[in-house]
Formats: C-alpha cells, sequence, structure tokens
C-alpha cells in the first residue's frame, strides 16, 4: 500500500520534501499497477477471456426481413431467423445491427449523428450492455431463434442497416454461413447481411375496415 502523507506540518522545506516522497510513491503505486496489467495482459494472470469460445460455427439465415418500401412515423419491424446449422451448441449467440443512425463512429467523432429509426421495442431479453448488440444466448444445434426489432423511421429517404452474428461477445471464434441456408450461398461465407429500405414522407394510404373498425394501412 503507498505510504500517506505525513501528518506534522512544520516548515516549507519539510512540507517540499513531504511532497517529493509523495508523489515518489504515487509514481511507484502507477508502476506497479500498469506492470500488474500489463502481466495479466501477458499470459502473468488468467485473461479475463480466457474461457471465451474458439473454433467456427456454422448458422443459417432462414429469414430476414425488413420492408423496403416505409413511412415516416409508421412503424415497422426487421426480424432475423437464425438456425445453428452446426453439430456443436452455440454458446451465445450474438447479434449486431448498424444503421438505425447514421453515426459514422469512433471515439474521437463529436458527431453523434442522427436517429435513422427510433427502436421502439429490441429483441426482449437479448438486450445487451454493448450499443446495437443483442444477445439472443445458447444456441443448440438444429435450434431455430427469431430476433425482432419493433422501429419507427423518423428520416426520409434511402437507408441500410447491416446485422452481423458472432458466437460470443468476446474471443476468437466466428461464425460462417451454411450451405444449404438459401439464397442462393455457397457456405463458407461471412454470417452477415445488409437490408435496404426507402422511407417516404409521404403518409400512408389507410382506409378503416368497415367490419372491424381497423386502421388498414398500404401502398
Amino acid at each position: 500500500m503507498c505510504d500517506r502523507l505525513p501528518r506534522r506540518a512544520p516548515g516549507p522545506w519539510y512540507v517540499g520534501a513531504a511532497l517529493r516522497r509523495a508523489t515518489a510513491n504515487l509514481c511507484a503505486c502507477a508502476a506497479a499497477t500498469a506492470a500488474s496489467l500489463l502481466l495479466g495482459a501477458c499470459g502473468g494472470a488468467e485473461r479475463r477471456d480466457a474461457d471465451a469460445p474458439d473454433g467456427t460455427y456454422t448458422v443459417a439465415v432462414t429469414r430476414s426481413s425488413f420492408p423496403p418500401q416505409q413511412h415516416l412515423a409508421e412503424r415497422a419491424q426487421l426480424a432475423l431467423t437464425v438456425r445453428n446449422a452446426g453439430d456443436e451448441a452455440i454458446p451465445e449467440l450474438v447479434v449486431t445491427v448498424r444503421g438505425f443512425t447514421d453515426r459514422s463512429g469512433g471515439a474521437r467523432n463529436s458527431d453523434l449523428g442522427r436517429d435513422l429509426w427510433i427502436v421502439d421495442e429490441g429483441p426482449g431479453a437479448a438486450a445487451s450492455a454493448f450499443e446495437d448488440t443483442w444477445i439472443a444466448g445458447r444456441l443448440e444445434p438444429g435450434r431455430t431463434t427469431t430476433l425482432r426489432w419493433n422501429l419507427t423511421p423518423v428520416v426520409a429517404g434511402t437507408h441500410a442497416v447491416r446485422y452481423e452474428i458472432a458466437p460470443s461477445l468476446a474471443g476468437g471464434a466466428r461464425v460462417q454461413l451454411d450451405g444449404d441456408g438459401g439464397g442462393g450461398d455457397d457456405g463458407g461465407g461471412r454470417a452477415a447481411g445488409t437490408l435496404r429500405a426507402r422511407v417516404s414522407d409521404a403518409p400512408a394510404r389507410a382506409r378503416v375496415d368497415p367490419r372491424t373498425g381497423a386502421v388498414l394501412r398500404g401502398e
């Protein structure tokens, strides 16, 4: 533990010496902390991601749905259905979706950008503390899970969202697409995709169903 400053405070010469001693002790403590962190990063201590999965997992994206024509302030839904097409359980299926904002990213970027869609409701229990990232949990071989985002478009124009699938938040494991997953893919590619939508600033056509009184919207 670092030494504390002396409680006695006589003349200025002693205060200066005490300050120099405290500064030296603080520097020593900082150096020890840095060395400890460095040893942990270099194998001197157990890594925090030591239990993270490794290897390659295979999935099939059996459904990726996003209305290509949307209207301002009219709710739309993005849906992804993922099947574990491999022989091993995926420890922690993670889906990241970029494009709900037009922020370019980067810690030094002071421009926070705009919301292109407001996420009214994400995939329930899959929410995580990481931005634009949802955790669907363990997925056994042959099992399927569906993630849904209820969104409200707030900026007119043509926009794109990109999804990426991973087997965990940490580690070197990766996910590849299954060749029999549909879409004409031969397999082995990155488990990612892009969905585009044109958001119109014109109000959507609507009518009232005379039988139920429900508002029906459509082109």
